[in-house]
């Protein structure tokens, strides 16, 4: 039977149909055997934080709490914060003497700060350690490239060494001149020679 290509093209789309529908569907099984499953049941979802991120504001902060504003701010702040609890009268001091407040608010802030100066070390460590092995291949690459200039080299003085350079050519022209001239000088005194015998 003979078949036209439009209809072996309806043919092999039926053929198609018929296939996707005897195929079980994928979302009425249930899990897949091949996947293995979580163990573990978590009750608190661990919050998604992106580490770029996070280490960009870590930096950011280390650096700021690295600057003399910084330091003023933190000075002026301590100083409001004792003069108010000293001078101001007492029904509106919040702190009283001993200052214990200032003391938790300053060892939280110094809490905070500690890892987070520590995550921007670690940054830090990792684009230095990154720096470094490429500028060890880029030495390294440049130390090769300096071995095959100086075998290079060595191959073009090994070869010049054979090639005439020009005093050797001038001595050698110079030489030959002079042997001609002598030549000359010979043959024009053998003919005088054969002059005065005849």
């Amino acid at each position: 039977m003979d078949r036209t290509p439009a209809r072996q093209r309806q043919d092999a789309r039926k053929e198609r149909r018929r296939d996707r529908s005897r195929e079980p569907h994928r979302e009425s099984r249930g899990p897949r055997l091949d996947v293995p499953r979580d163990t573990r049941r978590q009750i608190i979802r661990r919050p998604n934080v992106d580490s770029d991120t996070f280490g960009r504001f870590a930096e950011t902060f280390a650096r700021f709490m690295g600057t003399a504003r910084f330091l003023m701010y933190m000075t002026g702040f301590v100083a409001v914060w004792l003069l108010w609890n000293a001078l101001a009268p007492a029904h509106l001091r919040f702190d009283p003497y001993a200052f214990i407040f200032l003391t938790l608010i300053l060892s939280l802030q110094a809490s905070y700060a500690a890892p987070l100066i520590l995550l921007a070390q670690n940054r830090q460590e990792d684009r230095d350690r990154v720096i470094g092995e490429q500028d060890r291949q880029a030495n390294s690459r440049a130390h090769a490239d300096m071995e095959f200039l100086a075998r290079e080299m060595a191959s073009i003085r090994m070869a010049l060494g054979e090639v005439a350079t020009r005093d050797y050519v001038r001595s050698e022209l110079r030489s030959l001149l002079q042997d001609l001239e002598d030549q000359r000088q010979r043959e024009s005194d053998e003919h005088d020679d054969s002059d005065w015998d005849t």
